[in-house]
């Protein structure tokens, strides 16, 4: 994997590698994607002050993420469908971040299920929740998560509908997922892809197979998926999980600073300053536009994270900057993931790392708590 560059490398070879149904499915966002595309423009737009002869012989990384030692400010963030871009995708994910001695979350969507993860791994891991219709079946996912001995439960508070994405419905990601002979012809062309996912442990939704009555293929369970967001949630169902979890909690999808510190008052560890990736409302400001707004407003109550489009240790740099305690990054392991399974997740990290390595040295940085606003030349 050494020559996969940069995030947009292993992008590239996960395009060749992944069926497209399944790489556009990680890859889009939701309608006309303006708001997947802020994401990363308004990201470049922000200029780092270039630093010269500053002593950053000894640099460190090392921060904390939730009280946490950890030796990047980085998480990788909860995705549906892990396992399709690679087979037993979330298994080997999972290992990538833990031998980087980072946080991995695993998705509620995820093909390997919670068990299957604890399972194959030596570390706690951080669980995903979406709060469906079903509160027996939350109240079960949240008791396996802790049974499972998972370190933090991110509670994804932005998608009480599905917001349309264009490239799914092309592509036949749909409710029920229609079955269409290009989509067999394009597998047929990865053979290596199919190879892994047949040899995976599961080809289905494992968390929710065999958990609810009948639900073994996938039509079904995409079916009672679709019809389980629930549009009546809530602050009150925030308050309601807390008390069914007794370890820390993260709401992630916190856009707008009056909802910050609503969040804020929850009680909750963290905060995930996140508009889903661009897969949710398009037309929503960039993740990082409202950083640092939400980071004056509750940063001192609460821990905030940053989500929405980080590809570089630049991009990371520059969500530490403008308020951020870590960010979490999504599409850049997973592209790593269908460019090369676990090895790919490896690189890809690496990437970030040193690349955030390098702009420490290049902006007269020595440790993560030196990156603040006064590094930022210009927005």
């Amino acid at each position: 994997m050494t020559t996969m560059t940069c995030i947009e490398d292993l992008r590239q070879a996960a395009r060749r590698k992944v069926p497209r149904a399944f790489f556009e499915y990680a890859d889009g966002g939701s309608y006309t994607e303006q708001t997947l595309h802020a994401n990363r423009a308004d990201l470049e737009r922000i200029k780092l002050r270039q630093r010269i002869l500053v002593d950053v012989d000894n640099r460190s990384s090392k921060t904390t993420i939730l009280g946490e030692p950890a030796p990047l400010p980085l998480a990788l963030a909860p995705i549906g469908l892990c396992g399709m871009q690679h087979g037993d995708g979330e298994i080997l994910a999972c290992r990538a971040a833990q031998a980087a001695g980072i946080p991995f979350t695993l998705s509620t969507m995820s093909i390997c299920s919670i068990e299957d993860v604890a399972a194959a791994v030596d570390k706690p891991f951080w669980f995903q929740l979406y709060v469906m219709k079903d509160r027996g079946f939350v109240r079960s996912l949240i008791e396996r998560a802790a049974a499972a001995k998972c370190s933090a439960l991110v509670l994804t508070v932005d998608l009480q509908i599905l917001g349309q994405r264009h490239r799914d419905i092309r592509n036949g990601m749909t409710v029920p997922p229609e079955l269409r002979l290009s989509n067999f012809i394009d597998i047929a062309t990865k053979p290596a892809w199919a190879l892994s996912v047949i040899r995976g442990k599961r080809k289905t939704f494992g968390n929710i197979a065999g958990h609810i009555k009948g639900m073994e293929n996938v039509t079904m369970l995409s079916q009672w998926i679709s019809g389980q967001f629930d549009p009546a949630l809530s602050w009150k169902d925030v308050e309601w999980i807390a008390g069914q979890w007794n370890g820390k909690l993260i709401l992630k999808g916190i856009l707008d600073v009056e909802d910050a510190r609503m969040a804020a008052k929850t009680g909750a560890a963290a905060l995930v300053v996140s508009n889903h990736g661009g897969r949710q409302l398009d037309g929503a400001p960039s993740s990082i536009s409202m950083l640092p707004k939400i980071a004056d407003a509750v940063g001192s109550q609460i821990e905030v994270l940053f989500d929405g489009g980080i590809r570089s240790g630049q991009d990371l740099y520059r969500a530490l900057a403008l308020g951020a305690r870590a960010c979490l990054a999504g599409r850049a392991y997973i592209y790593g993931l269908g460019a090369g399974g676990q090895a790919g997740v490896a690189r890809a990290i690496e990437i970030i790392r040193n690349e955030l390595d390098v702009t420490m040295a290049l902006t007269g940085v020595k440790s993560i708590g030196e990156i603040d606003r006064q590094k930022i030349a210009a927005m």
